[in-house]
């Protein structure tokens, strides 16, 4: 099925808020649930507005696209500047684990999308999603001691690659491939747009703005239309606008460029960590064994590696250190969206201390790619999910840090849910706010504010 990059959008539509009360267990439940679905089809159509083509924000326009509370005839835009999956989603290494998290507000996010992932692979027809082991490894030993030992070992021996045979230190495993997995990430975002098909169009163009009308509330704004400015290698096409009642940023780091788009109403600090990532061909004449690592300080080199065999043979690493940290100031002036190119001597660094831990890679192993990409960081480390307040249909899904491809199942259906009715029932989002960073007294752009809320002109 061909992906489809379509022209103009139609016109808006008004938001028409449904509320179902009931639960699973009422005997009214079935009714309502079909209710529901009766409502949704005679409901005004909708134009939605996702911004960023990459894992998250396809994951946000896929969950829309397939949701009974979406009316009929809604139209989903996923507005990308470059193309699906051409930043992080097309360079990072796609690994997951459920219970990695540290305990706090995010692990609520590692838990659903852990567990939506290999429903979904399936369902979309994605093929490189797989469980997989994951072994920690001490690197800068001579000798070949740790990985002798730990072949020796009954515990260790079924998780050890045949390619993990050069010079290291102790190895202990940290996941036997019930709680942790992989993807590649560029494959699930285009499968997912294959697979959601004319309910979802693509437009290539850079986000300009938006335009808004009177809201609902006195100073509120509402959301009309997207601008943007279309993909041109002339450099003369001119502002269009998409029309839409709903627009959810999901640009990575580039998100926080929506400061401005909604005059002051949030303020969303994002630093781009820009880091690089090598990829090494399939060998010729073996295959490779599916074990990922996590790989201690290795001091020669300055790297702390983590390896991730793919289902096509070829070997996926980062962790390669000297990462550049890029001010929100440059990403607003998109910053490394075009052309994102990796460090050479990180390059070598990262190679050097691979070939130390692999002999067959040292000895025979090539290069297929060097790249780099960024991560949308906030201070807190915690994402930007929810509403920008005072603006009606404006959302923010941004700033996963470096578990945005991981959570990306959770985030989309979650956002989803508050975008079509009105609250998350999937994920808490409130420790996610997107105004938590903005001084209450400019929350909510234009008009008169009692601490951050909207109270009329006559206040």
């Amino acid at each position: 099925m061909q992906l489809r990059f379509a022209a103009r959008s139609a016109k808006a539509s008004p938001i028409i808020a449904l509320l179902l009360i009931g639960s699973s267990t009422s005997p009214l439940s079935s009714h309502a649930f079909s209710s529901l679905s009766m409502s949704a089809a005679a409901s005004p159509p909708r134009n939605i507005v996702v911004v960023g083509g990459g894992i998250q924000g396809t994951s946000v326009a896929y969950h829309l696209s397939k949701s009974s509370s979406l009316p009929e005839n809604s139209k989903i835009t996923v507005l990308e500047a470059k193309a699906p999956a051409s930043a992080a989603s097309g360079k990072g290494g796609g690994f997951m684990a459920r219970s990695w998290g540290d305990g706090g507000n995010t692990q609520q996010l590692h838990h659903l999308a852990f567990d939506m992932y290999e429903t979904l692979a399936e369902e979309v027809g994605c093929e490189t999603y797989r469980k997989l082991p994951v072994l920690s490894v001490r690197p800068g030993f001579s000798g070949e001691g740790g990985a002798k030992k730990a072949r020796k070992s009954a515990a260790l021996g079924p998780l050890m690659p045949d390619w993990l045979d050069g010079s290291v230190g102790p190895i202990q495993p940290m996941g036997y491939g019930d709680d942790t997995a992989q993807i590649t990430p560029s494959e699930f975002v285009n499968k997912m747009l294959e697979k959601a098909g004319d309910k979802i169009e693509v437009r290539l163009g850079t986000c300009e703005g938006v335009e808004t009308e009177q809201g609902s509330d006195r100073g509120a704004r509402r959301i009309t239309g997207v601008k943007y400015t279309p993909r041109d290698d002339s450099g003369t096409a001119a502002v269009e606008t998409i029309p839409a009642d709903a627009v959810i940023v999901s640009a990575g780091p580039w998100s926080c460029a929506a400061e401005d788009w909604f005059q002051g109403a949030v303020e969303l600090p994002m630093e781009g960590v820009k880091s690089t990532s090598i990829v090494w061909k399939k060998p010729e004449d073996s295959d490779v064994d599916a074990t990922a690592l996590f790989c201690g300080e290795d001091n020669r080199f300055g790297t702390h590696l983590e390896v991730y065999p793919r289902p096509d043979g070829t070997i996926y690493i980062c962790g390669i250190g000297g990462s550049d940290y890029i001010s929100k100031e440059e990403l607003k002036a998109g910053a490394y969206r075009e052309v994102c190119e990796a460090k050479e001597s990180r390059v070598e660094a990262a190679s050097s201390s691979f070939k130390e831990m692999s002999a067959t890679y040292k000895a025979k192993g090539e290069l297929e790619k060097v790249q780099a990409c960024m991560r949308p960081c906030p201070p807190d480390a915690q994402p930007y999910m929810g509403k920008v307040p005072g603006w009606n249909g404006a959302y923010i899904n941004a700033g996963h840090n470096c578990w945005g491809i991981a959570w990306a199942p959770a985030c989309g259906k979650s956002i989803s849910e508050l975008v079509l009715e009105g609250e998350s029932s999937s994920i808490d989002l409130t420790p996610f706010d997107p105004a938590r960073f903005t001084p209450v007294g400019k929350r909510g752009g234009r008009g008169r504010k009692r601490q951050g809320e909207s109270v009329g002109e006559q206040w």
